[in-house]
């Protein structure tokens, strides 16, 4: 593989993984202070809030697995060599 090509994919390895988790990092954060608030505010609607939130939460961290993913396949099944 050229060398060029092997330092690009690193760094788009990188970049992707790094990108992938600054979104759904913040989101989940986000979340989970508002969730927190909610409960604080309605104590009664604990386990709907909680529900929810568990669900959203795993939906955002697929958003962070689809980053990695991506970053795997640059690196070790790289379609540009």
């Amino acid at each position: 593989m050229d060398p060029i090509v092997a330092g690009a994919s690193v760094l788009a390895a990188a970049l992707a993984v790094g990108l992938a988790a600054i979104g759904p990092g913040i989101g989940q954060g986000n979340a989970a202070g508002q969730a927190v608030e909610g409960i604080a505010r309605q104590p009664e609607a604990e386990g709907k809030i909680r529900g929810t939130l568990l669900l959203s939460l795993a939906f955002m961290e697929a958003l962070t697995i689809y980053g990695l993913v991506v970053a795997l396949v640059l690196l070790f099944a790289n379609p540009f060599s």
